[in-house]
């Protein structure tokens, strides 16, 4: 047992134990499509971890270059006592604000909050490592079902949603999110949220399709992913991944690209579908923002941005948002 507590709301097989329903639906309509939250099983997380580090994917170097040029005014700022963290991952960009918190000779309460539960473990196990009497509290959930079951905040907090995973999201969906976030967070308290900038399409997609194939690869295991759940039959083999920049909605979309006409049979819904080849299955949108479409979307959620951070390049921003 670890020496910190972990809250698990998703059931023994974590975001798969509602994937039927989307699934069905998701692959039912004229243009197919999956949810990316199901690329996150055990595999897809590492995978995911692995993309981080990549040299074509320059979110998360950028957004820790940021965090670590803004750490120590930021936390002295907002002196948080508790920070909750949404989609935390391996938690290693939070390690800087951390560090901050820990040179001004005080300490606050960390919550990473994630649909997996065996990351968490581990950086709650390297975080305890680290600050030896940090106050650790894990939670095993998916945001956009699970915000309300956070503990209650011992002190000042600070939300971080960063990574831009926001920008998976439609409009009405992020604003549904945001509500969520601010229902969190009580005056004076601060949500750092970071989202991914309009640039080149050729940086964009290039992030998208690194030459090592690992997003391919990440892309790729969503289908090996219902075929474990869902008793599918997916020859994950003949399809391809592609990502490509639509320009009109500022957005990266990823699919898969059948090699071959499939019959696909999926067991666990009772169905037969049919996949003609060249035809794609969309597996994720990512949205890109400019300053303005950040601060639009704020403001429509019933919040106010304090402050915009962003690198020389404005490949990426973060924004320090606090309720009216």
């Amino acid at each position: 047992m670890p020496g910190f507590p972990i809250d698990v709301h998703l059931g023994e097989h974590g975001l798969l134990d509602s994937i039927a329903d989307d699934v069905r639906r998701g692959l039912s309509a004229q243009q197919k499509f999956l949810l990316p939250k199901f690329f996150y099983d055990e595999a897809g997380s590492l995978l995911f971890e692995q993309i981080t580090e990549l040299p074509e994917y320059y979110p998360t170097r950028t957004e820790l270059n940021i965090l670590t040029d803004i750490a120590s005014d930021l936390m002295q700022r907002v002196g948080p006592q508790e920070l909750v963290e949404l989609g935390s991952g391996s938690s290693t960009k939070t390690r800087v604000l951390l560090d901050a918190r820990y040179n001004m000779g005080t300490s606050a309460r960390y919550i990473p909050f994630d649909v997996s539960k065996t990351i968490v473990e581990s950086a709650c196990e390297d975080l305890h490592g680290r600050y030896p009497d940090i106050a650790l509290h894990g939670v095993i959930g998916d945001f956009e079902r699970h915000l309300g079951l956070i503990p209650p905040a011992v002190g000042r907090r600070l939300v971080l949603f960063m990574g831009s995973t926001i920008g998976n999201l439609e409009l009405p969906e992020r604003l549904e999110l945001l509500d969520g976030i601010r229902k969190l967070l009580s005056p004076g308290d601060f949500l750092l949220l970071g989202m991914d900038m309009v640039k080149d399409s050729a940086v964009l997609e290039a992030a998208y399709n690194d030459a090592a194939g690992v997003t391919a690869a990440f892309n790729l295991n969503i289908l090996s992913v219902i075929n474990n759940a869902l008793q599918a039959d997916f020859n994950v083999e003949e399809f391809r991944h592609r990502a490509h920049y639509n320009h009109e909605l500022d957005r990266i979309e990823m699919h898969l690209y059948a090699r071959s006409a499939q019959s696909v049979h999926i067991t666990g819904l009772g169905m037969t579908m049919e996949v003609a080849k060249g035809e794609s299955i969309w597996t994720e949108s990512s949205h890109k923002f400019t300053q303005e479409t950040a601060m639009s979307m704020i403001e429509e959620a019933g919040m106010c941005l304090d402050t915009w951070y962003t690198d020389s390049l404005h490949y990426y921003g973060l924004a320090l948002i606090t309720t009216r």
